[in-house]
């Protein structure tokens, strides 16, 4: 029984820890946030035969420019697609200005869409920009003026951006878009000259700044890629501590950028070209490069042409899926950090993303997803309620043991044995459904804490957002009280319901022996209550209904098991006498 005692408590200790730490950490140990600056990168020297992934200078003074002047500041073509609104700045051909029509920045309807991408000046400058570097060529760089075949980039009409040099060799990035959120450059560079020359196009995406979503142990946030097949995630503080603070890579096909909590921008190689990439920062700014390992010679009158893609937009599951297995981007579905136990995390989802289709509410999929779950789990809940029913049968016997030899523990431990196999008692047999729910909560807690599609999801009463923690808090009243109780003691009404649903658990399970086991079980239930709080609602909801499913479950096999039922009965008739005879 001690055995058991100390594995399930040590089972316990380890949730605390992991899910505790990210919300002590976030707490007392905020992440430093860069300073605001602007950037101002530079292509490779025309007579440069470098192919390296150097491809930006050093960064220039503040400006902080305002983004309506940014936008104002140069002549831009549009873009209007169902999910994308922004434009492209003809000064350098950037794709600066991007905003997600079907996402908001805050729950309240006419809140403005999210901007993924803004202007190089800005506070959040945030961009891509595609190019060559090249040998014996004048290339354009990000001064360089274009002249676009058309004012509107749209899903049905693409737009050829076209810039001559002094030699009369024409580059042109021919610009398309998608429905959702890709867009394609082909690259394509006209050598008029009398003479060879050598070009390669580069992509690159450059950040003021890091990303305002926390990066912490379970939940990736920063520049990630896919490099030779294998997905890479890397923390900020890697690219800061690597030597001249850049990160190089090469491989043939895969991608690479910057994801966070819900959005990704992403820069998409050409899958059969041997590209050098790399990860750089300097002075508070980042950026993801990309540029073909070598440079291709193109002769007097011949035209070089290929094609990269940048994605742009949100992590919707769905959608990712799409461009990875039907256009054949490696792993983009996996920006996506489902975790360690993805396996059990991605068709969680799916029949989570099929109950919302089914109910239209996402509050009624989570509880149908917790009925699913606890249903699968049920027959292995069966056998821990049978071992449950026995070991509460020999507790009598295990406590004279225990009154008899409490002065000579090895003594103790092998009548407990010999008492185990003459009961044909297994004290661990109860373990395993508590060792088979780590991975479940662990795929959940992924789906319900990084799943955009639950984002702004409302599901009744005060739960406007599942993706928020629970709001309504008694410590001010309910809201009655004008303030804001600190995080810490911001404890919803769905914590409050964990912390009691957790303790009236443990009144039907049998009790610890050992007074510190005892001591330690009983604080649990409010212990978890505050460390959940700052959790999504969404997660304490299917933890509250999961809890409530186990109440009603270990009520209904209760009175299936005779065994138990006596049992309870008689400890019941006890505790009521010890009560009795306290009070005399």
């Amino acid at each position: 029984m001690d055995d058991k005692r100390n594995l399930i408590f040590a089972v316990l200790l380890t949730g605390l820890i992991l899910f505790g730490w990210p919300y002590v950490a976030s707490t007392f140990f905020p992440t430093a946030v860069a300073p605001e600056q602007s950037v101002t990168e530079k292509a490779a020297p025309a007579n440069g035969s470098d192919t390296g992934t150097s491809i930006v200078a050093s960064a220039a003074a503040p400006k902080n420019v305002p983004l309506g002047n940014a936008l104002k500041s140069s002549a831009r073509i549009l873009i209007e697609t169902p999910k994308l609104k922004g434009s492209v700045n003809l000064e350098g051909a950037r794709i600066d200005d991007l905003q997600l029509l079907t996402h908001r920045t805050a729950l309240p309807k006419n809140s403005p869409p999210v901007r993924l991408l803004a202007p190089s000046g800005t506070a959040k400058a945030h961009f891509a920009r595609f190019g060559w570097v090249g040998k014996n060529v004048t290339v354009p760089d990000d001064k360089s003026i274009w002249t676009p075949s058309s004012n509107v980039l749209t899903p049905e009409a693409p737009v050829t951006l076209s810039w001559i040099n002094p030699e009369g060799q024409k580059f042109e990035i021919v610009l398309s878009v998608d429905k959702d959120y890709m867009i394609t450059a082909e690259q394509r560079f006209t050598n008029g000259s009398a003479a060879e020359v050598e070009v390669a196009p580069f992509g690159l995406l450059s950040r003021n700044g890091q990303s305002p979503d926390p990066d912490s142990w379970n939940i990736h946030v920063g520049p990630m890629g896919v490099f030779d097949g294998t997905l890479t995630n890397v923390n900020y503080d890697e690219v800061i501590e690597a030597p001249k603070s850049e990160l190089d890579y090469q491989t043939t096909g895969g991608w690479l950028g910057e994801t966070e909590k819900y959005w990704l921008a992403a820069l998409i190689p050409d899958q059969k070209v041997k590209i050098n990439a790399s990860f750089k920062t300097k002075d508070g700014f980042y950026w993801s490069q990309m540029v073909n390992a070598n440079q291709t010679k193109v002769a007097p009158g011949a035209t070089f042409s290929q094609k990269s893609r940048l994605f742009a937009g949100a992590k919707e599951v769905e959608t990712l899926d799409m461009y990875a297995n039907e256009q054949g981007i490696p792993l983009l579905d996996y920006s996506i950090d489902w975790g360690w136990f993805w396996f059990l995390a991605i068709p969680f989802f799916w029949i989570l993303h099929w109950l919302f289709g089914v109910f239209g509410n996402f509050g009624v999929a989570i509880i149908g997803l917790t009925i699913i779950v606890r249903l699968f789990m049920f027959p292995v809940a069966q056998k821990q309620f049978a071992s449950m029913a026995q070991m509460r049968a020999v507790q009598p016997k295990m406590k004279a043991l225990q009154e008899r030899w409490k002065d000579d523990k090895p003594r103790l431990q092998q009548e407990m044995m010999k008492l185990y196999k003459d009961e044909k008692v297994n004290p661990l047999a109860g373990c395993l459904p508590i060792l088979l729910q780590i991975p479940i909560f662990f795929a959940l807690y992924k789906i319900l804490m990084l799943s955009i599609e639950m984002r702004h999801q409302p599901f009744a009463l005060w739960l406007k957002d599942l993706s928020a923690p629970d709001p309504l808090t008694p410590v001010n009243l309910f809201g009655l009280l004008p303030f804001d109780p600190p995080t810490f003691l911001a404890i919803g009404v769905l914590p409050i319901l964990l912390g009691i649903t957790m303790w009236l658990m443990q009144k039907l399970n049998p009790q610890p022996m050992d007074e510190v086991q005892k001591q330690v079980f009983a604080i649990m239930p409010w212990f978890l209550m505050f460390i959940m709080a700052p959790f999504a609602a969404g997660l304490q909801l299917y933890w509250v209904m999961s809890n409530l499913i186990s109440i009603a479950q270990q009520k209904w096999l209760y009175s299936r098991h005779p065994i138990l039922k006596e049992q309870m009965a008689k400890e019941a008739e006890a505790k009521a006498r010890e009560k009795a005879k306290a009070s005399t």
